[in-house]
This record gives structure tokens, C-alpha cells and sequence, in this order.
């Protein structure tokens, strides 16, 4: 049994903060992000396949914030702006409590502002709040909807800036893998944090919402000598007293309250650095916290982080923290969170830091503004992330879109858009809010192509309204349209509002050079009722291939073309450019005159077909149904029937069928259409 050492007191010593002071980059702006990934992976294991690797990622991810089920109270704090926030933190990483002193600089936005609101769990104890010398009457504890409600002394005039300072203590609520993990590695212990999508209110007094960001933070951690200290920002300081070490951490770029986080261990660290700019000789550090057992495997995986920025930065703008720094804290769990400036990881694979790399312009400079478009954080970083394979592991690329595309089409009645932001589970849906979220992007840059994609990102990045902001859909939607000049309400309401996937099933023959080629769609949910979309078509055979993209406006669609060789076979979307599955193509073998002399009606049909002979010389002798693949459903006798007939189809599942009329002249093929 280890013995535990006393519990240190909060550090009160410090500075007097002058706003005129800030060397914040741009005051005017805010930002944020989070992603928590999280797959089994040990760090003494052997490499797994990278699209098992991105699926496990999905999966636990959306598994690790089952523990946040319930949001904060909306629109309570939106009466005021924080301008900025002193944290000063007390933790032993081997006692599971915290204590600490939040200052807050805030400007109201209403008149007559009288009522100073944070989030803040009911199990920890407010000891005071300080304003102006005095203490403030509060309103906090069990029944208090997990709110902390300050009175002020006197009425706080719109736009002025003013101040109070929050004391308080106690053991966070446990969660399990929650917000405040107090735990140990190889024995030694550690705490960390992680707050998305609402569980800051677990440990701090804060404005928890995605409206308003902190302008600027100044971290302060004092813990027992031995531990280090990862947090946002700059390392401005470490100071010991006794046996104790305070950790001063800053930041001048706004930052969302769920990406504010500390982790405190024995960690030992080391820096990677790169040239964001050729022509400039400062460099980016890249700063490491891992466990000392793990170090030889962290030094030897860091640095492919370097080649992963300068992607992103070639694909984008350049890595929007470069006055501040990149780096990674290790944590306890296999996977990660994009925390500003430092993601929490548990292991070094490409997958995950390229991931919560990507967050850091997809979410921490730009921030969802509703948990209804976590595809902006999640969505974006599954893109990217797989960006990263095809550029460094071309090998990889096409089974992460067989993979991701799978994924999404698990959830075959369901949104990118998030219906119910209540349920945590929802929010961070794998299939939806990533798989299907970072598909819609894939689709997206093929539709507008590489050049007018990626200038809308740079774009959306760089709006100013934006930037260290939030956004939502419609904000990402405008530029898209302005770089591509193309409407794009059709294409996003199928794809990001409404449910569901196509599957195509595609009917073809060959006559001499002319291919003539049908295409009929359905779809997974009744919520679209035609998915409308170019569908590329590759012919083979005799040595030659070709791919050609028809516009698909309607189901049923005819088209025909050209072709210098006979096609041997032919494939659906060969590189998965669609987000579509139970895709099927069939021959049919040419018989246009004698298939003209039957006519089929009712077509679509739920039960019953009459088939029409116009030529009486031609008696139709059998009818067989089949897939649109050829495999033969029944077959029924006729006889020689020069006129009518019918066929039961009762019995038989809605979809899309062949027909294979047997006459004396030859076989007919129609197609036919089940409706139940």
C-alpha cells in the first residue's frame, strides 16, 4: 500500500493582472475544440490495419462520452462576455480532490446586470466569492440544477468591465473515464481532465456553452514536487515553495471552456520542432509530456507529426496556435482530445495525433456553435485525418473509404445532422457524426474538385467572423458556394438534414459501340425520396477501361454512350466516391424489337402484373422473375398465350426485379418495380 501525501494548499501569490497588458494575438476573436478518440492500442503492441484503427477510434470515442448525459442549462449565462479568466488549481495527483480560486473578468451585455451565473456542479463546495474586497451572497449545492448564482453588490452597467473571484473545493463528481480522472500509470499516480461535451461544470466554476469563448487564460497548478504539469498555452513559469511546484500556463487566444484542461504526473518531456514558414526562422515547438516508461516509444513516433502540420497547413492555412505551440500530454486512455495547443493522448499511432491535429483548425480555431454540427469538429478531423493516408500511406486509402463508408451506412435511418442533442451518445454517433460526416466532405470534394474544395476551406478558416469563433452548417455552406458558384441547399438537405443512403442498381447492354445503361435508385429512409447525384460507370474488357460520370436526376434514368471496345464488365463508383451501399449490376442481353411487343403494367406493382402481347404471333410461352443480378426468383408456364396474362407477386419483397419473357421469337427482358 502506498501512503498518499497530505493534500497542499492553494497558492494565492500572484501578480496583479493588467488588461492593458495582454499579448494576446487578436482579442477581438475566440477559440475551441474537442474530440476524444479512443480504441484499445498498447503501447508494447504490434501495429493493427490503420482502417481497424480508424473504426475503433469511432467506436470508443462515442463510447467514452456516455458519461456526460446530461447538458447543462441553456441560455442562462449568455447575459455576459468573458474576457478573461485566472485559474489557480490545487491538485495532488494521488488524492482525488480539488481545490482553487477562479477569477473571472466578464463585461455584461444587457443593462442593469445584477446576477453573475456559472456552471458548477452541486457536490463542490463554494467557500467564497470575492468582488471589490467584499464578499458576495451565492446561490449554490444540491437542488441547484448544477448552477452557481452570484449577486452582485450593485448593478453592472452594459460593456463595463468588471470582476469576481470564485473559491471553492471538493471531490468531482465520479464518472468513470469523466471529466476529473484521478488515477495512476505503472503505479504512479495521475489526474486529468476532459470536459466535452459538458462535464467543465464537474470540476470548475465556469460559463459552459458554445457561444462565448475565454479571450484569454492564465493557468496556475501548484502539486507536489515530482509532477509535471500539461495545460493550454505557454509554460511562463515553474516556481517551487517547500515541497511543492506551481505551474504557470498561458494562453492569449480564446478558447472554449470544454477545451480547457490540466494533467498532472511524473511526465517527462521532450520537444520536436518545425518551420511553419520557410522564409522565417522561428520555429513551432512541438512539446511531449509522456510517462518516463513509455519515452523510447514516444521519441520514435512524434515526429510524424511535423510532416502531418505541414500537410495540413499546405491543404488550408497555417497551424492557427504558431505564437503559442502544438504538442501532446499522454493520458489514460487509448485514445484522445483535441485540447488546445495540447491533446491528451494515449498512445503515438498516425491515426490518432493526425486526428486531434486536425482539431485544432476543425474545432479549436473554428468551433461547432451547436452540438447539432459536431460533424464541423468530428466529421472534419475523420477527414483529415484519412488525408493523411492518402498522401504518407497511399496503400491505406482506399480501405479507409471501404471502411468509413461502411461505418456510415450501419445507421441507415440516420443524419449527419444531430436530432437530439440531450443524448450524449447521439452527439458522438460513430457512424453518423464521423463516418458519415467525413464521407459528406469526400463527396463534397469530389463534386466541386480539389482545387474549389480546398479553397473554401481556406477560406472558411480565414472569414474573420469565424476565426476563433463559432460556426455552424450554414456558415461552412457559404463558402462552399461562393469558391464553387454552385447552389449547394439541394445536395446538403439530402445529405446533412435527411436520413439515410442510396443503393443503385444498374441495368446495361452493349450493342456494336453503343452502351445504353439504366439506372434505378432507392434509398435506406423514406426521408429522401431521390438522391441526386453523378454516378461514375467503369467499362473493361480486352485490355481497355474507361469511367464515365452520368448525372442522375431521376430513378429510371436512361443513358447511352459510346465505347471503342467491347465492355467485359462493368463497375459502380470504382473509387468510392459515393456514400452508398447493396449497390447491384446487371446485363441484360439486347432484345429491344421483340422486348417492345410486351408492355407491363400496373409498374410499379404491389401484387399483381398483367403482361400485354401485341404480337399474336409470337406466343409467350414461360415467365421467369429474377433479381437484377439473374438469379431466378420462380418461373411459371404460359403456354403459348398470344394475347394477356398475369402474374402473382404477393409473395414476393419490394425491390427492383427482371422479367424474362420465353416466346417463340426469343427472350424479353423487362424490368419491374415491387411496392408493398
Amino acid at each position: 500500500m502506498s501512503q498518499r501525501r497530505a493534500f497542499l494548499p492553494v497558492v494565492m501569490s500572484f501578480d496583479v493582472f493588467c488588461l492593458t497588458c495582454w499579448d494576446h494575438p487578436c482579442l477581438m476573436n475566440k477559440v475551441l475544440v474537442f474530440f476524444v478518440w479512443i480504441f484499445s492500442f498498447s503501447l508494447n503492441a504490434q501495429p493493427v490495419n490503420r482502417a481497424d484503427q480508424q473504426c475503433n477510434l469511432i467506436e470508443s470515442e462515442m463510447k467514452a462520452h456516455m458519461r456526460h448525459l446530461v447538458p447543462s442549462v441553456a441560455g442562462f449565462a449568455n447575459d455576459y462576455n468573458l474576457v478573461y479568466q485566472r485559474c489557480e488549481w490545487s491538485v495532488d495527483p494521488a488524492v482525488n480532490f480539488i481545490s482553487g480560486a477562479i477569477t473571472s473578468y466578464f463585461k455584461p451585455t444587457v443593462n442593469a446586470f445584477s446576477q453573475l451565473n456559472f456552471d458548477l456542479h452541486d457536490s463542490l463546495i463554494v467557500d467564497s466569492v470575492r468582488y471589490h474586497q467584499n464578499n458576495l451572497s451565492c446561490i449554490h449545492g444540491p437542488g441547484n440544477d448544477n448552477l452557481l448564482r452570484i449577486g452582485l453588490l450593485a448593478s453592472v452597467a452594459i460593456n463595463t468591465l468588471d470582476s469576481v473571484t470564485v473559491y471553492y473545493h471538493g471531490v468531482p463528481p465520479a464518472t468513470g473515464f469523466g471529466s476529473f480522472y484521478q488515477g495512476n500509470h505503472q503505479g504512479a499516480p495521475i489526474i486529468w481532465t476532459l470536459s466535452e461535451p459538458y462535464g467543465a461544470k464537474d470540476w470548475w466554476p465556469c460559463k459552459q456553452n458554445l457561444v462565448d469563448k475565454i479571450d484569454s487564460l492564465d493557468i496556475f497548478v501548484t502539486t507536489p514536487l515530482g509532477n509535471r504539469v500539461a495545460s493550454n498555452g505557454l509554460l511562463v513559469s515553474e516556481t517551487t515553495k517547500g515541497n511543492n511546484k506551481t505551474f504557470h500556463w498561458k494562453t492569449r487566444y480564446p478558447t472554449a471552456t470544454y477545451l480547457v484542461a490540466i494533467a498532472v504526473t511524473n511526465y517527462v518531456q521532450y520537444s520536436n520542432y518545425m518551420r511553419l514558414n520557410p522564409a522565417s526562422t522561428d520555429s513551432l515547438e512541438i512539446l511531449n509530456y509522456v510517462y518516463p516508461e513509455n519515452l523510447a516509444y514516444a521519441q520514435a513516433n512524434t515526429p510524424q507529426i511535423l510532416k502531418t502540420i505541414a500537410l495540413f497547413d499546405s491543404l488550408t492555412i497555417v497551424y492557427p496556435f504558431q505564437n503559442e505551440k502544438y504538442g501532446h500530454a499522454q493520458f489514460g486512455w487509448g485514445g484522445g482530445m483535441e485540447h488546445q495547443t495540447m491533446s491528451f493522448v494515449g498512445d503515438f499511432s498516425n491515426v490518432l495525433i493526425s486526428h486531434e491535429c486536425a482539431h485544432q483548425w476543425f474545432g479549436d480555431r473554428i468551433t461547432l456553435g451547436s452540438w447539432e454540427d459536431i460533424w464541423l469538429n468530428e466529421g472534419f478531423a475523420t477527414y483529415f485525418e484519412a488525408l493523411t493516408e492518402e498522401r504518407y500511406f497511399p496503400e491505406n486509402w482506399k480501405s479507409w473509404r471501404k471502411s468509413t463508408s461502411t461505418d456510415a451506412c450501419r445507421s441507415p435511418h440516420g443524419s449527419v445532422k444531430v436530432d437530439d442533442t440531450t443524448s450524449v451518445s447521439r452527439i458522438f454517433s460513430g457512424s453518423l457524426s464521423y463516418s458519415k460526416g467525413a464521407y459528406l466532405l469526400h463527396m463534397l470534394r469530389w463534386k466541386l474538385g480539389d482545387n474549389v474544395f480546398f479553397k473554401a476551406l481556406h477560406d472558411y478558416l480565414n472569414d474573420p467572423a469565424l476565426a476563433y469563433a463559432y460556426a455552424k452548417t450554414p456558415d461552412l455552406q457559404r463558402h462552399l458556394e461562393t469558391a464553387s458558384g454552385q447552389n449547394l441547399s439541394h445536395f446538403l438537405h439530402e445529405w446533412y438534414d435527411n436520413k439515410g443512403y442510396p443503393s443503385y442498381q444498374i441495368l446495361w447492354t452493349q450493342t456494336g459501340r453503343n452502351v445504353s445503361l439504366t439506372a434505378n435508385q432507392t434509398q435506406s429512409d423514406s426521408s429522401v425520396t431521390f438522391f441526386e447525384m453523378p454516378i461514375p460507370i467503369e467499362f473493361t474488357g480486352g485490355g481497355h477501361d474507361t469511367t464515365i460520370v452520368f448525372n442522375h436526376t431521376f430513378s429510371g434514368q436512361t443513358f447511352t454512350t459510346e465505347l471503342n471496345f467491347t465492355a467485359d464488365f462493368v463497375y459502380f463508383d470504382p473509387e468510392l466516391h459515393l456514400l452508398s451501399a447493396n449497390n447491384q449490376i446487371a446485363f441484360i442481353q439486347n432484345s429491344e424489337t421483340l422486348s417492345a411487343s410486351f408492355s407491363i403494367y400496373p409498374n410499379p406493382a404491389a401484387d399483381k402484373i398483367q403482361i400485354l402481347n401485341t404480337d399474336p404471333s409470337n406466343p409467350i410461352q414461360s415467365l421467369e422473375l429474377c433479381g437484377v443480378l439473374g438469379n431466378s426468383i420462380f418461373k411459371t408456364a404460359m403456354n403459348g398465350t398470344k394475347n394477356m396474362c398475369s402474374l402473382d407477386l404477393s409473395g414476393i419483397s419490394a425491390g427492383l426485379y427482371l422479367l424474362r419473357i420465353q416466346s417463340d421469337m426469343g427472350t424479353a427482358v423487362k424490368r419491374v418495380e415491387i411496392t408493398k
